[in-house]
C-alpha cells in the first residue's frame, strides 16, 4: 500500500521522498477579492450602466494632456465646476507648460483663487510645469511612475490622466468611488488604493475603460452621499447596501448626453 509521505521543512536533510511514495504539497488558497456580488450580477450592474451611460466621460474642462492634468490637480478638494469657472479663463492664455511658466505664480493665484487651497496649487501648477519643460520636452508622460513624480499629481490624478488623455483602463478613486464602493459593498475597502486593487479585479474587463466613469457619475447624481436616490437607481434590485430604500429599479433608458462644464455636485 502506498505510503502517505509529507516534505516538511523541518527535517533539511531529507532532499527526495522514497520511491513508491506519494508527496502531498499544501498550496496557498487563491485570492479571494470582498465583493457581495456574484460574477453575474456584477456583469449585469455595468450592463445597465451601459445602457444608461454608453459614452461616459469626465465633467473637467480641459483642451489637451496639460491642461487636464492641471485641471485635476486643482481638483483636490473642489468640485469639478468650481474648477471649471476658474479653469475657461486660465487655459485661454496658459495651455502649455511654457505658457503657464510665463505666467508666472502670482498670475496663476489670481486666475484660481476661487478655488479652495489655491496658493498650494499655484505653486504646485508653476512646479510641475517647470519638471515638464525640463524633464520631458513640455510634453506629459504617458506612465503612472512618471505622471506622480509630477508635483501635487498623485495616483488618482495620475489615473485620471492615463484614462483621458491616453486611453488607458485605470481606476481613478476619488470620494465618490470610495464611497460607492463601501456602501454598496462591490469593493470594500479601508483606503483608495485598497478600492482600487479590488474594484481592477471585480469590474468585468470588458467593461473596465468606462467603469470609474459610470461610478463617478452614479455617485454624483444618484447613490449621493448624504441620501441616495433609490428610487432614480438602475441597479436597486442588484444593490447590496444596507442604505438602501428601494427594491426597484428605474428605468433603463439612455440619459442626455453630459453637459460638460454644468456638472451638479
Amino acid at each position: 500500500m502506498t505510503a502517505e509521505y509529507r516534505v516538511s521543512m523541518a527535517n533539511p536533510k531529507l532532499k527526495s521522498p522514497p520511491q513508491g511514495t506519494n508527496v502531498i504539497t499544501r498550496r496557498k488558497p487563491a485570492a479571494v477579492v470582498k465583493t457581495a456580488y456574484s460574477q453575474a450580477e456584477r456583469e449585469e450592474i455595468f450592463r445597465r450602466f451601459s445602457v444608461q451611460r454608453p459614452e461616459p466621460r469626465g465633467e473637467l474642462e480641459h483642451t489637451n494632456p496639460f491642461t487636464l492634468v492641471v485641471a485635476v490637480a486643482l481638483s483636490a478638494q473642489a468640485t469639478d465646476a468650481g474648477v471649471n469657472k476658474a479653469t475657461r479663463a486660465l487655459f485661454t492664455v496658459a495651455d502649455t507648460p511654457q505658457k503657464m511658466l510665463d505666467l508666472g505664480e502670482e498670475k496663476v493665484r489670481d486666475y484660481i483663487k476661487t478655488i479652495g487651497l489655491y496658493r498650494n496649487k499655484a505653486k504646485n501648477v508653476i512646479a510641475l510645469s517647470q519638471m515638464l519643460v525640463n524633464e520631458f520636452a513640455g510634453k506629459v508622460p504617458e506612465t503612472r511612475e512618471e505622471l506622480v513624480r509630477l508635483p501635487g499629481v498623485g495616483r488618482k490624478t495620475a489615473n485620471v490622466v492615463l484614462s483621458m488623455a491616453f486611453g488607458q483602463a485605470t481606476m481613478a478613486v476619488d470620494t465618490h468611488i470610495f464611497r460607492i464602493a463601501n456602501r454598496i459593498r462591490l469593493a470594500p475597502g479601508k483606503t483608495p488604493d485598497e478600492v482600487e486593487a479590488r474594484l481592477m479585479k471585480v469590474v468585468p474587463k470588458h467593461y473596465l475603460y468606462h467603469a470609474h466613469h459610470w461610478l463617478i457619475l452614479h455617485g454624483r447624481y444618484t447613490c449621493k452621499a448624504r441620501r441616495p436616490e433609490c428610487e432614480r437607481c438602475v441597479i436597486a434590485d442588484i444593490c447590496k447596501s444596507p442604505e438602501k430604500s428601494s427594491d426597484v429599479p428605474a428605468p433603463l433608458i439612455e440619459l442626455p448626453p453630459q453637459v460638460i462644464g454644468e456638472a451638479v455636485e
